[in-house]
């Protein structure tokens, strides 16, 4: 596959110019729910400085670049539960949002067997500045807005949106949702496992397709110190294709989520 042009970046030049939009978006910031929405993969844009990072439109848009359907699912729940969703705008590929700067899969050059051409050529002044132009803006936002929720004495569960690929590597992935968690105060996570194993049409993943581990970065960081309640929801990406998948899924979140909220307060 040929992939298209790379750009070179001077040094010193702005990673997002004025009028292109900001990387993190804030969705019913006033929401009242207890649940905080957060979207680390929702955006797949590409600041114009970049190019196309070397990829053709195929790979800018399949899952490498972003997490498949979460935008619109994280738009609905809001709605439907009265909540904040804090999601990014650029692709993952630039920088993705749910790893520690500087990680190696921070700005991947490789992503699923496709090359990113800008990625392998980046210096660390390249890095720094996606970092500091995508990445802060957005965790800080995530951390502004906990901050002024404790204040405010509103309760806050933080719940991660991913969505992912039906098989990875030639292997079938047969869980269509799951709940990944590790440290912290992980009993909110263990209702969520519990309210959609009430539904016997779900194969649900307990730390699966991926486990919650130190690759990740909004969750731990966020959620682990101050022990505030969490779930990582990742929902598989073909029940995300069309407009009434994610109507769907954002039922049956939005079920799920009511559930493991009387169970967790029972805890």
């Amino acid at each position: 596959m040929q992939n298209g042009p790379t750009v070179a970046v001077a040094a010193g030049t702005p990673i997002l110019a004025p009028d292109e939009p900001p990387p993190v978006n804030v969705l019913n910031p006033a929401g009242a729910s207890p649940f905080l929405l957060l979207g680390d993969h929702a955006g797949n844009r590409i600041p114009r400085v970049l190019g196309d990072l070397g990829l053709d439109e195929t790979e800018r848009t399949r899952h490498i670049a972003w997490d498949i359907g979460i935008a619109a699912l994280g738009t609905l729940l809001s709605a439907r539960l009265d909540a904040t969703f804090i999601h990014q705008t650029y692709s993952r590929l630039v920088i993705d949002c749910n790893r520690r700067p500087g990680a190696p899969t921070s700005i991947p050059p490789v992503s699923d067997g496709t090359a990113i051409a800008a990625n392998a050529a980046l210096d660390a002044a390249g890095a720094a500045a996606r970092a500091a132009a995508i990445h802060a803006p957005y965790q800080a936002t995530i951390a502004a807005e906990i901050e002024r929720r404790r204040a405010a004495g509103q309760e806050t569960i933080l719940i991660a949106l991913h969505s992912f690929t039906p098989s990875m590597n030639g292997i079938d992935r047969p869980w269509q949702v799951g709940i990944l968690h590790d440290a912290g105060d992980s009993r909110f996570a263990r209702a969520m496992l519990a309210a959609f194993a009430l539904d016997s049409a779900l194969t649900v993943g307990d730390n699966e397709p991926y486990s919650m581990d130190i690759i990740d970065h909004t969750i731990p960081h966020h959620a682990y110190p101050p022990r505030l309640p969490y779930a990582e929801i990742e929902i598989r990406q073909d029940l995300l294709s069309d407009d009434a998948g994610i109507a769907a899924w954002s039922e049956r979140v939005f079920a799920a989520l009511e559930e493991a909220y009387r169970s967790y307060q029972q805890f």
